[in-house]
């Protein structure tokens, strides 16, 4: 017997069926052979596919963690209290809460950074849409709002009470008192707009020096310690004097009185001695 392994066997069956394995092997070898010419992306196709979605998902994950720990505004400057304000002339104190440079009327798309000159800023660029006006409520220590929402509410007349958790403000005494204020406040002083329209709006803010705050458009008054009848005073006497959007036409300023020229006659004009 030969020994020559390419020999077929006397046995037609037997032939047939290593030749049909060797056609196998050679088909397998082809397929082999042409897998590995194919770009290693369709080869892998399915990893390659996987390792996209979990990088597009880790991308995604970034993004919206970068959006939600950057703020959407800075500050160049903590407005510190001012003196107690000058007398008036008449004896009477002056007015509540201090002027704060005016830092514009712009309104800015949702989104947009925003850094003001000095916080918490009673001016400034703001929101004009479903960001801005905020709604009027009070909002506790862990509800996110940023000044281009409720800048907004200023420039229509409304009044802001800020508070700093940092600076001390958050006791539960405190944020009771700040809870019974807006239940309990007033139609706005000149316009007499009713609560909940436009202010108050109470909320979280830690770019001020103080615990407490307060502001109308153009002006705010600080307080290290809450006071709220001072808060309602400040409302009442300054509140919808400034901002640049009036509800309401503004009274007319009372004209100071002037003195009325003296009748008496002048020296000049005194007879003379005879």
């Amino acid at each position: 017997m030969s020994n020559d392994p390419h020999r077929t066997s006397s046995d037609p069956t037997t032939g047939e069926s290593r030749r049909g394995r060797r056609d196998q092997d050679r088909s397998r070898d082809r397929v082999r052979l042409a897998t590995s010419r194919r770009p290693f992306i369709e080869r892998h196709r399915s990893l390659v596919l996987g390792l996209v979605a979990v990088a597009a998902v880790a991308v995604v994950g970034g993004f919206v963690f970068v959006q939600a720990t950057t703020k959407a505004y800075a500050c160049s400057n903590l407005t510190a209290p001012a003196p107690a304000a000058t007398p008036l002339a008449n004896g009477s104190p002056g007015p509540l809460g201090q002027v704060q440079p005016d830092m514009g009327t712009n309104h800015v798309a949702d989104g947009t950074f925003v850094r003001y000159s000095n916080c918490p800023p009673a001016s400034g660029g703001h929101y004009s849409s479903t960001l801005g006006p905020i709604e009027p409520r009070y909002y506790g220590p862990d509800d996110a709002t940023v000044p281009q929402g409720w800048l907004h509410n200023l420039e229509h007349g409304g009044l802001v009470v800020l508070y700093s958790c940092d600076n001390g403000g958050c006791g539960e005494g405190d944020q009771q008192a700040l809870r019974d204020l807006f239940q309990a406040f007033p139609d706005s002083p000149l316009c007499a707009i009713p609560k909940g329209t436009i202010g108050p709006v109470i909320t979280r803010s830690e770019e001020m020096r103080t615990p407490f705050a307060a502001l109308v458009w153009g002006r705010v008054i600080l307080q290290d310690k809450l006071d709220t009848a001072a808060i309602l005073e400040f409302f009442r006497t300054q509140g919808e004097l400034r901002n640049p959007e009036p509800q309401c036409p503004r009274p007319t300023p009372t004209p100071a009185p002037t003195t009325p020229p003296s009748t008496a006659p002048s020296p000049a004009a005194s007879p003379s001695p005879s």
